[in-house]
């Protein structure tokens, strides 16, 4: 068997920065066996899959531990595959398993991605986070259906801080996003799933859908830049509706690859 693969960075306009994502196409599902396999051999932080349906595609991502329900840049990723490879102009519609359906469009030289909104949830104890967290200086803790959160007071205590990656395992399939207003943009954040096998990933698409409504809410503003921090860096755009959150981004093809199974 042989399987078209292309290797993208996203959030980003040039390669060896952003958050590199594998996309690959299948005309039917591989057994979970063989798509974890080939997340594990790739050993990115995603791996896009990618089966036509007959309004798009439908579309599951997978770290090299585990499938995960929602994953934004792998999603920027596969979109710029198809626009790239495949000559896609149009509107892209991926359908997901939890999370319902992402859109993504070209736009200039980049891409706007339409991708749920999820609230923050501040109905959690301050003890769910301390495993994670070095010392009492955050602001404010919130939470949302996969990840916790911890607002820090500056730019400067999140470029700081050093995770704990065991004891932040020890929150299990949850990952935990350190957030902060920015120096150059509205805010920035940094992201670790070390229980997903993601000691930092280097920019995190969905955890915008909750940070980005988050920060609209403090800031006073539906338009906002941000920035993820992490040591290869990535920039997003924010647009956040009633239901909706609109991000955009950019995205450069690393690899075109072939993988063999047997």
């Amino acid at each position: 068997m042989k399987f078209e693969m292309i290797q993208v960075d996203a959030f980003t306009d040039k390669v060896f920065s952003g958050n590199s994502a594998a996309v690959v196409f299948v005309e039917e599902w591989l057994s979970d066996r063989l798509l974890q396999g080939i997340a594990l051999e790739n050993n990115l932080a995603e791996t896009a899959f990618l089966k036509p349906n007959r309004d798009g595609w439908d579309i599951r991502w997978f770290t090299p531990t585990d499938e995960v329900p929602f994953c934004g840049h792998a999603t920027l990723a596969s979109a710029c595959a198809l626009h790239l490879r495949k000559g896609v102009e149009r509107t892209m519609r991926f359908s997901t398993r939890e999370v319902g359906d992402l859109l993504v469009t070209p736009q200039g030289d980049g891409y706007r991605m339409d991708i749920p909104r999820f609230d923050p949830d501040f109905a959690i104890p301050a003890d769910a986070l301390v495993n994670g967290l070095r010392d009492d200086s955050w602001v404010q803790l919130f939470r949302n259906r996969e990840n916790y959160f911890v607002e820090l007071a500056s730019e400067a205590e999140l470029l700081a801080y050093q995770p704990d990656l065991p004891r932040i395992a020890e929150l299990g399939s949850f990952g935990m996003c350190i957030t902060a207003r920015g120096r150059d943009c509205d805010f920035v954040s940094r992201y670790f799933a070390p229980g997903a096998g993601i000691p930092e990933d280097p920019v995190t698409g969905s955890t915008h859908a909750t940070l980005a409504p988050y920060w609209a809410q403090k800031l006073g503003k539906a338009d906002l830049s941000a920035q993820q921090l992490s040591s290869r860096g990535g920039v997003l755009g924010c647009e956040v509706t009633a239901e909706r959150v609109f991000l955009t981004g950019k995205a450069v093809i690393y690899m075109d690859a072939t993988i063999h199974l047997g």
